[in-house]
């Protein structure tokens, strides 16, 4: 009998899409047409087929199947996110293995199955509740599971695979409990960027964009017991009165967490975005080194934006590294909540959260003038009052950095103007166009193998020709400046894709999917010129019918 390793090399051939172990059948792959092959002459053994679900998924789980479908979402080197799906019904042990991701472009995504069904048998006796920290991923759906394969096996003979690539190395997680610490050990074990908690639906784990589930639906009950022990005092009734509320949570081993909860209509709701253990550089955000040039600025302005969940907060930690590596400055820090937690190094750190250590953005940044920072790092720009001390500490000697949540380095000019009412916003254009260092606008997107993300960042740094056109309100011209503006430092968002595609980070298809121009982004990255319209007729000769003209008012006037 072929071995579990040996079976899942075929996973990883072009047009496969799940693999199919049932006790009393061949060892069987799925193709994107849809069709099975059988993958070894001898059926399998419901004790062979138990030993690799325990291989899989552990022992602890592989013996708690019954005869409800279970799920877990795992991540396998080599083969990325998979669904492995279990179901039992008398002697018949129906496993499958589904790529998330196809193995060839273009191949369709299979949709997770649970197991297939045989003929109904006598349940056996009901089994112990699986423990709940695994990715244990039940069906919600309402719809009947699949049929299983024709009773007929096919061809006991497979055909001859031409060249299988190396076998992938199987990653395993520890066992864990149901409960939210667990939960969380399991996301960061993963990789997940995210974990979302919600009454009535399994733990669900952000990867790679995309939210998979983790384990059985939880009940209202639940969520509450795991969510409210972990709310500050001071939050609860912020949460009873508006329905929200946002906090930093540190759980020692289990590393930090951005939390968000919130009521809705199954019941509570948490949301935690896990922060790496480690600061992050800008070399391994995969940014380009030229934002550090701008924290050598003794005062303006810095603003990375894009959209939420896109590494802003990363970016901004990233930036402060630099100078508390680099610099004795005095840093100052305003935070809802606060993230990362920098280490003291050359530079003297001081990390305030609003809510605990202050009211608001605006009177935290209204009291830091008079503590003689030199960086002061804002949160956020979310409203009129925080944007006007903004601007005013970065014309008054200090390095102002902040986030905004804008899709592009233009269109945050017109955001900070047009938060200012009429009156004020010529003001507001003057401050800007002279404090202005740097926009970096980012956004995440997926990796050419799909396991990771990378980014793509636009930067817009402040120049005499950008200054111009924002004191004169012509922000509608800075598209024009970006296509001729490279010796500037000026980075379009376009050309930063078409570096990724070229390095092979991501792929053209990918990058299209973000991209500006999409049509201009391919001419670019594969040197073909885009197509011209076809050529007119030939114009007639200019200077004959000048001299047509000549002779016809010659006629005339004789």
């Amino acid at each position: 009998m072929k071995t579990l390793t040996e079976l899942m090399r075929h996973l990883t051939r072009p047009g496969a899409v799940e693999l199919a172990l049932i006790s009393g059948r061949n060892p069987m792959v799925k193709l994107a047409t849809g069709a099975f092959e059988a993958l070894a002459p001898t059926p399998l053994t419901v004790e062979g087929v138990q030993g690799m679900l325990s291989t899989l998924v552990g022992e602890a789980r592989a013996t708690t199947v019954s005869d409800k479908p279970s799920q877990w979402a795992l991540r396998l080197e080599g083969l990325g996110p998979v669904v492995v799906g279990a179901l039992r019904r008398g002697d018949v042990l129906n496993v499958r293995v589904v790529r998330t991701e196809p193995a060839q472009a273009g191949a369709p995504t299979p949709r997770p199955p649970a197991p297939a069904t045989s003929a109904p048998s006598a349940p056996r006796p009901a089994s112990p509740k699986p423990s709940k920290g695994v990715q244990i991923l039940p069906t919600e759906k309402q719809t009947p599971a699949p049929a299983a394969p024709p009773a007929e096996p096919p061809p006991p003979a497979p055909e001859p695979v031409a060249e299988v690539p190396p076998a992938p190395r199987l990653v395993v997680r520890p066992e864990s409990a149901r409960n939210l610490t667990m939960l969380l050990e399991d996301a960061r074990t993963v990789g997940a960027s995210d974990l979302h908690v919600v009454a009535g639906r399994p733990p669900l784990f952000r990867l790679v964009g995309e939210l998979l589930p983790h384990g059985d639906p939880l009940l209202p009950e639940t969520v509450e017991t795991m969510l409210l022990p972990h709310i500050p005092e001071r939050l609860r009734p912020v949460l009873d009165r508006e329905g929200s509320c946002d906090f930093s949570l540190d759980l020692g081993q289990s590393g930090r967490f951005r939390v968000n909860v919130s009521r809705q209509r199954t019941g509570y709701k948490g949301c935690f975005r896990l922060i790496p253990r480690e600061i992050p550089t800008l070399e391994s955000l995969g940014l380009p080194v030229d934002i550090a040039k701008a924290t050598h600025h003794h005062q303006g302005l810095i603003v990375v934006t894009g959209p939420s969940g896109h590494g802003k907060t990363s970016t901004l930690a990233a930036i402060v590294n630099r100078i508390n590596c680099e610099t004795s400055h005095h840093v100052l820090t305003v935070e809802d909540p606060v993230e990362y937690l920098h280490p003291r190094r050359r530079a003297l750190l001081s990390q305030r959260e609003v809510g605990t250590h202050t009211k608001t953005f605006a009177t935290a940044l209204k009291g830091s003038l008079r503590e003689d920072p030199d960086v002061i790092l804002v949160g956020e720009l979310r409203d009129t009052e925080t944007v006007r001390m903004a601007l005013s500490a970065s014309e008054t000697g200090h390095l102002l950095v902040s986030t905004m949540n804008t899709p592009s380095a233009a269109k945050t000019i017109d955001r900070l103007i047009d938060l200012f009412p009429p009156g004020d916003q010529a003001q507001v254009r003057m401050t800007l166009a002279s404090s202005l260092r740097l926009i970096v606008s980012q956004r995440l997107l997926p990796s050419a193998d799909r396991q990771s993300m990378v980014v793509a960042a636009e930067l817009l740094p402040g120049s005499v020709a950008l200054g111009n056109l924002i004191r004169d309100n012509k922000t509608y011209q800075i598209p024009s400046l970006q296509q001729r503006g490279k010796s500037l430092g000026i980075v379009r968002f376009d050309d930063s894709l078409a570096d990724l595609v070229r390095s092979g980070k991501t792929t053209l298809e990918i990058a299209r999917a973000y991209a500006e121009s999409p049509d201009e982004l391919e001419a670019v990255v594969t040197g073909k010129r885009p197509g011209a319209p076809p050529e007119g007729p030939p114009s007639p000769d200019g200077g004959k019918l000048l001299s047509k003209m000549g002779n016809l008012l010659n006629r005339k006037s004789a």
